[in-house]
């Protein structure tokens, strides 16, 4: 199970406690938000993506949307979701839990400047009931991220 993972993986920075669990879906930005009574904007959802032969994470906003042209311009290739099989083979994941931690070798994690808004924001936490609740440089640290990106469109 990726949640297992993902405590392992936060025991190793001395996190696993900022992870909670609910026993609602946290699956989709709207379902997170409820469980968690924040705004939309504040769930740091896991965008997954198919660049040359590896997967690209890209962790933004809730209420932000890929923003094609920047993509292009930033990765030299159309923005192309992975499939469920991809996300599972290539960042070990499954739809509604993906996150930036506990991934495999090869995938990339990238942060988009619209979590710049927040001081603390909510990644998913290796399943579709959980999240972590992070502090932007935490986020920096514990994604290994490869640094910030601006790939997104902010609403309106």
């Amino acid at each position: 199970m990726a949640i297992e993972q993902v405590i392992d993986y936060l025991k190793s920075f001395g996190a696993e406690d900022k992870i909670r669990r609910f026993d609602v879906s946290s699956a989709t930005v709207a379902l997170a938000a409820q469980a968690l009574g924040c705004e939309e904007a504040r769930i740091a959802k896991t965008m997954s993506f198919l660049v040359q032969d590896h997967a690209v994470l890209i962790v933004t906003a809730g209420d932000t949307k890929v923003n094609s042209a920047k993509f292009k311009a930033k990765f030299g290739v159309k923005a192309k979701m992975l499939t469920a099989e991809q996300l599972i083979e290539l960042v070990g994941h499954a739809p509604g839990g993906v996150c930036p931690f506990a991934v495999k070798e090869g995938c990339e994690v990238f942060l988009d400047e619209s979590l710049k808004r927040f001081d603390i924001v909510y990644p998913a936490a290796g399943n579709a009931a959980s999240a972590v609740e992070l502090t932007l440089p935490e986020l920096e640290r514990f994604s290994r991220s490869k640094g910030w990106v601006d790939v997104c469109a902010l609403p309106g």
